[in-house]
């Protein structure tokens, strides 16, 4: 049984969505975001770096639980552990890897950042301006790329499911999909999968 600390947050449904895929049995521990819970010592003790989501994987390597914090890699770890959503070529692998990591380091933080600065109630033009910028430029590159193929690295797997939470959170971007054609098309793909449906409902509060 996987245990999954988890909010309503793009990377807390990374995980849901990608255990929900591979129909594996887990159980749900809100750590609300709002109520300061990942300050509490008994999360810390799960995740000292006070951010979900984490797991524990009740069988983990060698029959014993295993902890685990960082979204990029819960997904890794699931997909090596199931061996689904994970190439077993080489070459097909590292491209997963790619696509998982520029969510990772560039789609994540930048939206992240564009959602915050348009929220904020004290404007920072210059802010806005940047962060917005750049994610209308990461838009660009997801929209390139899903131009020559159906996924990010060629068929389904870990890349697409961490990237869908945060494109569907493009309204407060302030970024219409409607301007990126094959990034939409993907997303409405992904958005039919019972699994991401399901996935998404994680939490439920």
């Amino acid at each position: 049984m996987i245990q999954l600390y988890t909010w309503g947050t793009p990377n807390g449904k990374k995980v849901s969505i990608m255990l929900e895929e591979l129909e594996l049995s887990y159980e749900v521990h809100p750590v609300n975001l709002t109520q300061r819970d990942q300050f509490k010592p008994e999360y810390l003790a799960i995740n000292p770096n006070n951010k979900i989501p984490a797991i524990i994987d009740d069988d983990g390597p060698g029959g014993k639980p295993f902890t685990l914090f960082e979204s990029g890699a819960i997904l890794m770890y699931l997909a090596e552990r199931s061996r689904m959503l994970w190439p077993t070529d080489m070459r097909q692998r590292y491209m997963v890897i790619q696509w998982l990591m520029f969510q990772m380091g560039g789609v994540g933080p930048m939206f992240g950042q564009a959602n915050y600065f348009h929220r904020l109630e004290e404007k920072v033009p210059y802010a806005i301006a940047r962060f917005h910028n750049e994610a209308r430029r990461l838009y660009g590159v997801l929209n390139n790329q899903l131009g020559r193929q159906e996924y990010l690295a060629g068929e389904y797997s870990i890349a697409d499911i961490a990237t869908y939470p945060w494109v569907w959170r493009h309204e407060m971007h302030q970024v219409k999909l409607e301007e990126y054609p094959n990034v939409k098309r993907w997303y409405d793909r992904i958005s039919r999968r019972p699994a991401v449906q399901r996935g998404m409902e994680i939490p439920k509060r």
